[in-house]
């Protein structure tokens, strides 16, 4: 007999019987607490999120994931999504409920003649990517390649393409949703637009997507991309050089300056390894030729120690960044937008940098702008169209041992550069520990309110409650 906390007092209890009748009507994966895969099926990739449901569901088409959230409301479960599980809040998981896990659903369709894309929610960037690249397309993605699609797309998303074509869900077409009664229902410009309105922006909170639907733009298959490395001595004039450069860069130029541990790669000098260090990390998704040009005034400032900025695969650059991320590890991230890199920012980052608690911590300075302004500001959920740069303090750890030192840490920083903030933060960096305030923040105070009224409509029992989650009124 299987129990299942629903709430801190209400206890919901499933026979064997009712388990197997469930068997019945699903195809994938049910894995249960005493099934030997159970630990590896419930592991994700921040490790410090250590959660045991009582169900994972591993759908394997659309009619599993409805009759997955049918069974959970019958029965009073509280339930999780799982698309790749790559989220630093570690909502993919919960504790004695059900977890809906989507990370088989990984069916990609590419129409390079009216250059769409069709993906389920369990792909990856690396997936999407290998398939329309394959046609010399993309569609903006992440920064890491290993990144899911469902959490980057619904949360807005951005990546190395976002200058030049917007957030990742400005290139929607269309989505296929799971609502909270699990019915299958379209989302669009056309259908169900306030639906649509939300779902680019406001994550998990109105329904499952089984399929997102993508424009894809020309892109590579090169770009002119990779990293200018940095001693920590040149970081203050390097940043102020950067800022002035980043202010009238083409919209094909996406960019970002990184303080991090120099890693032992052997492009780095080996004096350099295990030292903090500042890079400036640049991609160029246009002719390139042109780009020479467009990054000679930054690879000519300084003195780096690599410059290794070339003409490359897209594919390649676009998980370059993947090993400095690997899951399993502990991680805990703080983020913040900004309009600007103020003097006193750039200082006070350097002066956290130099002190890095952790070789896998990384604090990025990424520039935005360019096609995000395109819309307007309540075109979708997604939101802080104005700002031009997202400060994300990503720090990673191996022991657990170390969790309140690099926390504080993190913390610390993150409280020293909150008066350079917009106000506002990119809803897919909060971490477990962020409360409401945070995600109203997410949106601000209109949009947060009609996002309430959305939720009313959609899900007004907030079945779909581990996310970012917009609370119901009632």
């Amino acid at each position: 007999m299987l129990e299942m906390l629903t709430t801190e007092n209400q206890m919901t209890v499933l026979d064997e019987a009712t388990i197997e009748t469930f068997k019945t009507k699903f195809r994938g994966n049910l894995i249960l607490p005493t099934d030997q895969n159970y630990h590896v099926a419930r592991s994700i990739w921040n490790a410090m999120i250590d959660k045991r449901p009582a169900i994972i569901a591993q759908c394997t088409g659309t009619v599993d994931v409805m009759q997955a959230v049918r069974f959970a409301r019958e029965h009073d479960l509280f339930v999780a999504v799982r698309g790749n599980g790559h989220n630093v809040a570690g909502n993919a998981l919960c504790d004695n409920g059900l977890v809906i896990d989507l990370s088989l659903m990984k069916g990609i369709h590419v129409d390079p003649e009216e250059r769409i894309a069709r993906a389920q929610p369990g792909a990856n960037w690396g997936d999407l990517d290998h398939e329309t690249q394959a046609f010399g397309l993309a569609s903006p993605g992440g920064i890491v390649s290993d990144t899911g699609i469902s959490g980057l797309t619904l949360g807005g998303g951005f990546g190395w393409l976002t200058r030049q074509y917007g957030f990742t869900c400005d290139t929607l077409r269309s989505v296929d949703v799971i609502t909270a009664e699990g019915d299958l229902v379209k989302a669009s410009e056309t259908e169900n637009p306030d639906l649509f309105w939300g779902i680019r922006g406001g994550g998990g909170n109105f329904g499952i997507v089984t399929s997102f639907e993508y424009n894809l733009y020309p892109v590579g298959p090169e770009v002119l991309a990779g990293l200018i490395i940095y001693p920590m001595e040149q970081a203050s004039d390097i940043l102020c050089h950067y800022r002035d450069f980043a202010a009238t860069a083409p919209r094909e130029l996406g960019s970002m300056a990184v303080f991090l541990t120099a890693p032992p790669a052997p492009f780095i000098p080996e004096d350099v390894h295990g030292k903090p260090v500042l890079a400036i990390i640049a991609c160029y998704a246009g002719d390139l030729e042109k780009g020479v040009e467009v990054l000679k005034p930054l690879r000519e400032f300084g003195n780096p120690f690599v410059d290794a900025i070339k003409p490359k695969p897209y594919i390649d650059h676009n998980s370059s960044l993947d090993p400095g991320q690997p899951s399993g590890m502990q991680y805990y991230w703080k983020s913040e937008y900004l309009h600007e890199i103020a003097d006193d920012a750039i200082e006070t980052c350097i002066s956290y940098a130099a002190e890095m608690t952790s070789p896998q911590a990384r604090t990025a300075l990424f520039h935005l702008g360019g096609a995000i302004k395109d819309h307007d500001e309540m075109s979708m959920a997604v939101s802080h169209r104005d700002a031009e740069f997202v400060l994300a303090i990503n720090t990673g750890w191996k022991n657990p041992d170390d969790n309140k030192q690099q926390m504080q840490w993190t913390h610390d920083f993150w409280t020293a550069m909150k008066p350079f903030s917009t106000g506002g933060v990119y809803v897919n960096f909060l971490s477990e520990d962020d409360g409401q305030s945070r995600v109203r923040s997410a949106y601000g105070d209109e949009k947060y309110e009609r996002l309430v009224q959305l939720k009313d409509k959609y899900d007004p029992s907030n079945v779909f409650q581990m996310n970012q989650n917009i609370k119901p009124s009632t």
